[in-house]
């Protein structure tokens, strides 16, 4: 289970710098890019918090 953290937590790591990449574009449309993938990566930090405490009970 151990495993399954890290690569959520690899994924939050992409996600984020793909939202701060998209969040600071020069395009102006590319912010609701940055919220989705900010979303996601909040999310998939969540299921990794819930990985990680469902391992250790």
């Amino acid at each position: 289970m151990n495993e399954d953290i890290w690569l959520l937590l690899g994924v939050v790591i992409v996600w984020t710098i793909l939202a701060i990449g998209y969040a600071v574009a020069p395009w102006g449309d590319m912010i609701g890019y940055a919220r989705v993938w900010g979303f996601g990566a909040a999310l998939f930090l969540v299921i990794a918090a819930l990985v990680w405490r469902a391992g250790r009970s």
